[in-house]
């Protein structure tokens, strides 16, 4: 049997003002699954994302979550739905301490496996930081307080804008190997991503966008790096 659809959006577009930035963009994420939405930057990719978490408006219908429309939803009530977003530049809270940031995420007090307890053992890093302020940690460990405040609400779907932005290779592959862990707790999660090989790595599916329009898509591992390179690149 095939996994269930937990989120389809369909012939999607978006704009800033005047300005198109997403033009009948469709995809699709199945229970437990990992897309990656890859793209240059000005692709459109963040813009899915927002839309998706009701940040941008659309058609109720072009953006379904679970069953039910949510293109025209507002995002506390996404939120509440079940869709968590770890934001680019992670966009901590300066003035609170690691474990204040984390316990913000679970302010909802939805049910589900992740507890403060849970974060900690997926990165130890921050049970030993836990009343430091989030400004002084790392950029790893910043991101890593960002992707376990998401986790605190414990949703059904989780979207990750750019966590490889900024970090070194070594902090990245760190962090993608702690992906698996969070997906077999039941989530999907869609993760927009300027780097090609973390993307092909970490996702079954891969969508590439380009001007705002859908490139290229398809299994991770049926697509060949020529024709992923020539969508990105629009050649």
């Amino acid at each position: 049997m095939a996994p269930r659809e937990l989120l389809k959006v369909s012939n999607l577009d978006a704009h800033y003002g005047d300005f198109q930035a997403l033009f009948g963009v469709s995809l699709s994420v199945a229970a437990g699954q990992v897309v990656a939405v890859i793209g240059a930057n000005g692709a459109g990719k963040s813009t899915l994302l927002r839309s998706i978490a009701g940040l941008m408006p659309a058609r109720p219908d072009a953006i379904v979550f679970d069953g039910a429309p949510i293109g025209d939803t507002p995002a506390y009530r996404v939120v509440a739905r079940g869709v968590a977003v770890v934001p680019e530049g992670r966009r901590l809270f300066p003035s609170l301490s690691v474990e204040e940031n984390l316990l913000v995420g679970g302010q909802l007090g939805r049910p589900g496996p992740w507890t403060l307890q849970r974060v900690y053992d997926l990165f130890p890093v921050l049970a030993e930081r836990r009343n430091q302020p989030a400004p002084s940690l790392s950029g790893g460990q910043q991101q890593m307080v960002a992707i376990g405040r998401a986790l605190m609400s414990n949703p059904k779907l989780l979207l990750c804008d750019e966590i490889s932005l900024g970090l070194a290779p070594i902090v990245v592959r760190d962090i993608y190997a702690r992906l698996p862990a969070i997906v077999a707790e039941g989530l999907s999660l869609v993760i927009v991503e300027q780097d090609i090989v973390q993307a092909l790595h970490a996702a079954s599916h891969v969508y590439c966008l380009q001007e705002g329009r859908v490139a290229l898509s398809g299994a991770a591992g049926s697509l060949t790096r020529q024709a992923i390179s020539a969508a990105y690149f629009g050649m």
